[in-house]
């Protein structure tokens, strides 16, 4: 396993988020991971990446323990987070967004072909490459998100509900692009309130309820499930 996540327990203050979550994710695979507004879900991605520490239990990425690392350590291991709203640099332009993902020093010599490759993956971004990333539109702007976290070469991406708020051209869009990162072996955790699109994406899927993983199963079989149809997908 590329990823493995075993009994995290992570708190805020008195307040628990997630209690004894274990989670795993293998090279190549897309898992995601659903559930409800305040299941932990937004704190299991932190935790992983490092901006929240764990109150107990472990992760391992690439055989290593990596849950006492600081952040910037663990992103130096080649694991990337997209945050919820993809957190720009608004008044910098979407050249220098894409260029400020490439600082690592692994990836500063690739810079130049990666952001060509972020313009042959999202050509908008070429035609609007020295406008303000603030002024750009929803869509777009999660569009740089992610081909700034790419910028990286991460092993590993992590996106967190790259869909919201996005209309719906905007979001096909978006999951034609993760499904073209999956088929060409990028191993992708997909934190997605769009669970349709979510399970027809993933192999697999973890089902997070009030802090701890109520379900995990093949995404095909969770698709079929009367439980989850009814409850996330409205059928």
């Amino acid at each position: 396993m590329l990823l493995q996540a075993r009994d995290l327990c992570v708190a805020y203050g008195d307040v628990q988020a997630l209690w004894d979550v274990s989670l795993e994710v293998a090279e190549g695979e897309l898992v995601a991971v659903i559930g409800s507004n305040g299941a932990g879900k937004t704190t299991l991605l932190k935790a992983l990446a490092g901006l929240h520490r764990c109150s107990s239990g472990e992760i391992v990425y690439d055989g290593q323990r990596i849950d006492r690392l600081p952040a910037h350590a663990i992103c130096q291991r080649r694991l990337a987070l997209v945050p919820e709203g993809g957190q720009l640099f608004p008044d910098m332009s979407v050249r220098e967004n894409l260029e400020v993902g490439s600082y690592l020093p692994r990836a500063r010599p690739l810079a130049a072909r990666n952001v060509e490759r972020a313009f042959d993956i999202f050509p908008r971004l070429r035609e609007r490459q020295r406008q303000a990333a603030g002024s750009l539109s929803g869509g777009e702007r999660q569009m740089l998100a992610i081909a700034r976290a790419l910028m990286s070469e991460p092993r590993l991406l992590m996106l967190d509900e790259p869909s919201l708020g996005l209309a719906p051209v905007a979001v096909e869009r978006i999951f034609e692009v993760l499904g073209e990162l999956r088929r060409a072996g990028l191993t992708v955790l997909l934190v997605e309130q769009s669970v349709q699109h979510a399970l027809e994406l993933a192999n697999r899927a973890y089902v997070l309820e009030s802090g701890r993983v109520a379900r995990s199963a093949a995404a095909a079989d969770l698709r079929q499930d009367p439980e989850i149809r009814r409850h996330y997908l409205g059928l």
